[in-house]
C-alpha cells in the first residue's frame, strides 16, 4: 500500500518524487549550518568574515584625528567664516614684517606719523585712526589673543558688526584719552611735549570686542573672563607705567561691555536666520 502510494505519486508529480523526505532535509539544513563558512580563498579553513575594527586600527585613528582638526579648525579665521578676522590678521602680519626688515628710522617716521596724538588728530583725525589700528603692539601673544577674540565674535555677529564693535572701541577710547590730554595740556597739568607721542596699535578695539563677546559667553565664563581681564588692567594700572594708555584699556572693556543688548540681539537673530528654511525646504546648515 505504502508502495503503491509513492509510486502512484512520483507518477502523478515527478518534483514531489525528487525532493529527499522533510528529515532528510532538516539534517541537510543542520549539517550546513554547522559547516565552517569559507574564507577568502578555498584553502582558508575555519575563516568567520572580516574582525570588526577596533579604536587602535590604523583607519580609525587617522578619522579621529580628522574629527579633532576639524574641531579645533571651527576656533580659526578663514576668508569664507569671519572675512573681517582673516583679513585683518594678514594686514597685522604683513606690518610686523615691516617693522622688522625696514630701516629703522623708516619704521620711526611712520609709526610717528600712524600715532593718535593730539597733534595728529587736529591735523588728519580720520588718516591716523585708520592708521594707528594696522600696528600690532605686543608681539604673538597680542596676535593670538586677537584671533581667538574676533573670531568667536565673529562668528556670532557677522563681519560688519565685529569691525562696527572694533572701531567703536578703537575710535571712542583714542577719542577720550586724547581729549583728557588736550585739557589737562591747556589746563598747565601736562606739558606741551604730551600732544606729541606715541600712541597705536590695536588694543583698544580689541578688548572692545573682549568686552562685547563676554556678553555672548555663560555667566559663569563671563564674569571669570572679565574678572580675570580686568585684574591684569588695573595691575598695569597700578605699575604706573602709561596710565594713560592703561586707562583707555579700561574704558574700551567698558565700552564693549555697554554693546551687551545690541550684540545679544544681532547674536539670537543671525541664529534665527540661520535656522531658517532655504528654498529647499530645509535649515542652512549652522555656520
Amino acid at each position: 500500500m505504502t508502495w503503491t502510494r509513492a509510486v502512484d505519486t512520483a507518477a502523478g508529480d515527478p518534483r514531489r518524487a525528487a525532493r529527499p523526505p522533510k528529515r532528510c532535509r532538516h539534517a541537510a539544513a543542520r549539517r550546513t549550518a554547522a559547516a565552517p563558512s569559507p574564507g577568502p580563498s578555498s584553502g582558508q579553513a575555519g575563516y568567520a568574515g572580516p574582525a570588526a575594527p577596533d579604536a587602535d586600527t590604523p583607519q580609525l585613528r587617522s578619522e579621529n584625528r580628522a574629527l579633532v582638526a576639524g574641531g579645533w579648525a571651527r576656533f580659526l579665521p578663514s576668508p569664507s567664516r569671519t572675512p573681517f578676522t582673516f583679513g585683518y590678521a594678514l594686514l597685522l602680519v604683513a606690518t610686523g614684517i615691516f617693522t622688522q626688515l625696514a630701516d629703522p628710522d623708516l619704521v620711526r617716521d611712520v609709526l610717528a606719523h600712524s600715532s593718535t596724538d593730539v597733534a595728529n588728530l587736529a591735523e588728519r583725525p580720520v588718516l591716523v585712526l585708520v592708521a594707528s589700528g594696522a600696528w600690532l603692539v605686543g608681539g604673538l601673544p597680542y596676535l593670538l589673543a586677537f584671533l581667538v577674540v574676533l573670531s568667536s565674535l565673529e562668528r556670532r555677529l557677522g563681519a560688519l558688526r565685529t569691525a562696527g564693535v572694533f572701531l567703536l572701541g578703537h575710535v571712542l577710547a583714542t577719542l577720550l584719552t586724547e581729549l583728557f590730554v588736550a585739557a589737562s595740556v591747556a589746563a598747565g597739568q601736562l606739558p606741551d611735549s604730551s600732544l606729541r607721542r606715541l600712541d597705536y596699535g590695536i588694543s583698544y578695539g580689541l578688548l572692545a570686542c573682549a568686552g562685547a563677546l563676554a556678553g555672548l559667553l555663560r555667566p559663569w565664563l563671563r564674569w571669570t573672563v572679565l574678572g580675570a581681564v580686568v585684574l591684569g588692567l588695573v595691575v598695569d594700572l597700578l605699575e604706573f607705567t602709561d596710565p594713560l594708555t592703561d586707562w583707555g584699556h579700561l574704558l574700551a572693556l567698558a565700552i564693549g561691555a555697554l554693546c551687551w543688548p545690541l550684540v545679544r540681539r544681532a547674536a539670537v537673530r543671525r541664529v534665527a536666520q540661520r535656522r531658517e528654511p532655504g528654498p529647499s525646504g530645509r535649515a542652512p546648515r549652522s555656520a
